[in-house]
């Protein structure tokens, strides 16, 4: 079951979207942008005479301006200034403020707004991540020449939000996460997803749509399912990077059980290749460079996560607009403590889904985190020739059929041969031929780099 389909962040309730106006409907801030940066709910954009309503018109002003600066909107950015100065230094979960997301995005006007309206230019993000280090992580050379003119330093760890982090941050104790479930407002609630132990639900909490995992009541009690769900949200709460679904918080204490994460608008990868069919040269390797870079921080010694189950479907998209993706769904992820790069973990069993499963794996053999990088060759051979692998064969036959040597055949004669070496490489038969994720974030990026400006591709 993925961890959402479909969907993403919302505006704040009680709004509507009008360009250059000040609410919103239909659409949401992306990535960690779209949580508030305060723990109350968001409430109308009215001030009241009492505190709690003032704090609710806050929180939601703080939704709203972070989300219209995603949206690249200046004019409701700067009318939103107007009225509440105060506004530039808005945070969001990930202490992110609107000139980091601008940065990030390369939104100029917006830019020279938040900083017209004294935009702290060094501001830190959770990973102590300045503007400006977003801005050169993207490559945004405009924007890095004005965070520059007004005194812009880089520095924190060096585009963080592209990069794997050295160091996991540190684990948050349970009264953190642990959710009310009284705060969960399932009043206007859509199922997103579907699986054998419980659904995904769009609900919001604390003004926020959220995506909800919820167990099905009468397997709160089940032993095993039980076991499986603490042990994904004991997994997620060590999780902290721009390519790995965010989660936000957990129901254990009481029934059913709930696992609570940002909702994407953007729906799941499956369906989005099901829909647009092969992908153009750019928007390939950019889709394989998220979820690379969101493996690679998992894949980080020595505290290793295999995912085991990476496929389109738990790849999630952040808006209606694919310019974001994240890596979700880690009920079957495993946390490994290695001592060195070459250790194998002694782990068999079929876990996964056959069409995307290493041959090790259906073998029942021992096998490392290479695994996820052989699903991560499938996932690419799919963006490239618009079909899933082996799409003639029923999952259980294509697995089988792998694991006896075979592969899925080229058929698309015009791609980069770079990216089809690749490929080929990331599902090698020995596992140990495979490539790291952070060599192939590597090879992406020298790839990207030599597409003609054209962005046609080399013919074979």
């Amino acid at each position: 079951m993925s961890s959402q389909e479909g969907g993403g962040p919302d505006p704040p309730p009680g709004k509507e979207v009008e360009k250059g106006g000040t609410g919103g409907s239909g659409g949401g801030p992306s990535s960690s942008s779209a949580a508030l940066a305060a723990s109350s709910p968001a409430g109308g954009a009215v001030v009241g005479s009492t505190e709690k309503q003032k704090e609710k018109a806050r929180v939601s002003r703080t939704s709203l301006i972070l989300w219209h600066t995603h949206q690249n909107d200046a004019a409701a950015v700067r009318k939103l200034l107007e009225e509440e100065p105060s506004l530039v230094a808005a945070r969001d979960y990930d202490s992110r403020t609107p000139l980091h997301v601008a940065s990030l995005h390369g939104w100029m006007e917006v830019a020279r707004c938040l900083l017209e309206f004294g935009a702290d230019v060094n501001a830190q993000d959770r990973w102590k991540n300045t503007p400006l280090a977003d801005a050169e992580g993207a490559k945004r050379q405009s924007m890095i020449e004005l965070l520059k003119s007004y005194g812009g330093l880089s520095f924190g760890q060096n585009g963080s939000h592209f990069e794997p982090k050295p160091v996991p941050p540190p684990l948050p104790n349970k009264c953190d996460w642990e959710i009310d479930p009284s705060e969960l407002d399932f009043s206007a609630t859509t199922v997103i997803g579907k699986g054998s132990f419980g659904e995904i639900l769009k609900a919001c909490w604390r003004g926020t749509p959220v995506a909800v995992k919820r167990i099905l009541p009468s397997l709160s009690d089940d032993r095993l399912v039980t076991q499986d769900f603490r042990h994904e949200v004991n997994l997620l709460v060590k999780l902290r990077h721009p390519n790995i679904v965010q989660f936000l918080g957990a129901v254990t204490e009481r029934k059913p059980l709930m696992l609570i994460t940002e909702y994407l608008r953007g729906g799941d990868l499956h369906q989005y290749l099901k829909e647009k069919g092969s992908l153009g040269p750019l928007t390939a390797i950019n889709f394989a460079l998220d979820i690379a870079r969101g493996m690679a921080y998992l894949h980080n010694e020595p505290n290793v996560i295999i995912h085991r189950d990476l496929k389109p479907r738990n790849v999630l998209l952040v808006n209606s607009n694919a310019d974001h993706l994240k890596v979700g769904d880690f009920g079957l992820s495993k946390l490994i403590r290695v001592q060195n790069s070459h250790d194998v973990y002694k782990m068999t069993g079929e876990t996964g889904s056959y069409r995307y499963m290493a041959p090790e794996v259906f073998k029942h053999r021992k096998y490392d985190k290479k695994v996820d990088v052989f699903s991560f060759a499938m996932i690419l051979y799919e963006m490239l020739e618009g079909e899933p692998p082996l799409s003639n064969y029923e999952p259980y036959e294509a697995a089988k059929y792998v694991a006896e040597g075979h592969r899925p055949i080229f058929r698309v004669k015009a791609f980069l041969p770079e990216l089809r070496e690749l490929t080929e490489q990331c599902w090698a038969a020995d596992m140990n031929q495979r490539p790291s994720f952070l060599d192939i974030l590597k090879r992406l990026e020298k790839i990207k780099d030599s597409i003609p400006q054209d962005n046609h591709w080399h013919i074979l």
